[in-house]
């Protein structure tokens, strides 16, 4: 019944976009999290086939050779993110929903893929200065990552019109029931 449909929830780093995403995960069973891959070192208490699939650059590199990736591209410059085609199988195969936490580009890109088979979702901060503060207060990332992330967020803003959906994060609980709506809507 739910065979290839899928929820791309997209933001720029810091707009709380893990957060709904894990908070409509521990509601519905029926949600499966698609663990991305990514090049980059783990951060905090992330766990590789967890949070992701961490892989070195040239690791990751041949698997785009191989074709293994759904989707995939070089967020910041030798930092590489992507979905792999097993894991979408993996979580279809199940009869479950797919949720993908993506960038803003990974996110459009899913979208173009999968068409009518996913609801794309931007979660946009209140603001780049809030954006800012929550980027400060997560503690993970030097002032230059922090730099980057900002400049990055004010380009990933300006695409939100091309998602099907926009929810401003200003609430983390309104934020969080208005997604669950799209996510209603979509299975009925």
């Amino acid at each position: 019944m739910y065979t290839e449909r899928s929820i791309v929830i997209s933001a720029p780093s810091g707009a709380g976009k893990s957060t709904i995403v894990s908070a409509l995960l521990n509601k519905y069973p029926i949600l499966e999290f698609s663990i991305s891959a990514c090049s980059r070192p783990p951060r905090g208490q992330e766990k590789n086939g967890v949070d992701y699939y961490f892989l070195s650059a040239e690791s990751f590199k041949e698997q785009i050779a191989k074709g293994a990736f759904f989707e995939w591209e070089e967020v910041y410059e030798g930092m590489y993110y992507g979905t792999l085609q097993s894991e979408l199988e993996r979580i279809w195969k199940e009869g479950k929903i797919v949720v993908f936490d993506v960038d803003v580009i990974g996110g459009l890109h899913i979208k173009s893929k999968l068409a009518s088979k996913a609801v794309s979702i931007f979660i946009q901060p209140p603001s780049i200065e809030v954006l800012e503060q929550r980027l400060r207060n997560r503690q993970t990332d030097s002032e230059d990552k922090i730099q980057l992330r900002l400049a990055k967020a004010t380009e990933e803003l300006s695409h939100a019109n091309r998602f099907d959906h926009v929810v401003i994060n200003d609430d983390l609980n309104k934020a969080i029931a208005e997604v669950e709506q799209i996510f209603l809507a979509l299975i009925k």
